[in-house]
């Protein structure tokens, strides 16, 4: 081996000191530093343990309530085949009486449904639409329904077996319905509190094979002039495969 000069000893003395700080140098940047004492997780705390359980079921509110539509054939379990004001009016004929329960509609409803046939400017039955809310694949039929005192009643029917089965019915003087994933949600106006609506979310059910109101909440909302109306007009906002809105129209260019 060939003995350094003395110009090149100083030389890589230098270089290996520099190496010697660099790598110190970064092995303290990625070293781990403390983010500080996370704060302790705390969990639920039932109040009053010794309460007794309950010992009948709480009021049936009838939203697992079930029907199938009497006379409605689905070739298929195409519910796109079926004519939504068809299937209103079987209801109609089966529960035209019923002022209570899921199958309830008001006496004039139930006239102005009858006479859809013949009177179509004054039919109740909207347009329907249509999306798969239970993650089978198909399609489920949405059915809204204008009643008096402002009320919308809303029904959704599932296609199988070659008939049509009703799987939610409610009714509320609802702001908008709209669709979100799966989910149904109904906005309705909070009458005894100011400043405040109603969101009801309807999810599918697989074990009570119903849409059942999986989640209710009081939601707070802008005030008038804050950049969204407070009481827009009861529509479906969702548009379906049958129903899509025009687009809205370009406005020209400004000229120069």
């Amino acid at each position: 081996m060939r003995a350094l000069s003395a110009t090149t000893a100083p030389a890589l003395a230098v270089c290996a000191l520099a190496l010697a700080l660099l790598l110190t140098g970064c092995g303290h940047r990625a070293g781990l530093e403390s983010a500080g004492r996370s704060p302790a997780a705390v969990g639920p705390v039932r109040l009053w343990p010794d309460l007794p359980p309950a010992t009948s079921p709480p009021i049936d509110y009838g939203e697992t309530d079930t029907a199938r539509v009497p006379g409605i054939e689905v070739p298929g379990n195409d519910v796109h085949a079926v004519d939504p004001v068809a299937v209103l009016q079987a209801e109609v004929r089966a529960h035209g009486e019923d002022r209570s329960g899921a199958d309830a509609l008001y006496e004039e409803t139930v006239r102005a449904i009858e006479g859809c046939g013949t009177d179509r400017a004054r039919c109740p039955v909207l347009d329907p639409y249509y999306r798969d809310l239970t993650g089978n694949g198909r399609d489920e039929l949405i059915v809204g329904v204008r009643m008096p005192e402002q009320q919308v009643a809303v029904r959704v029917y599932l296609a199988e077996h070659g008939g049509l089965t009703r799987i939610m019915s409610t009714a509320d003087q609802v702001l908008s319905v709209e669709v979100a994933g799966r989910d149904l949600i109904m906005r309705a106006s909070s009458a005894g509190i100011p400043g405040y609506e109603y969101r009801t979310a309807w999810s599918w059910d697989e074990q009570q094979g119903a849409m059942l109101p999986a989640r209710d909440e009081i939601v707070r909302i802008k005030p008038p002039g804050a950049g969204t109306s407070v009481v827009p007009a009861p529509v479906f906002v969702s548009p379906s495969a049958t129903s899509t809105p025009a687009p809205a129209p370009v406005p020209p260019e400004a000229g120069p």
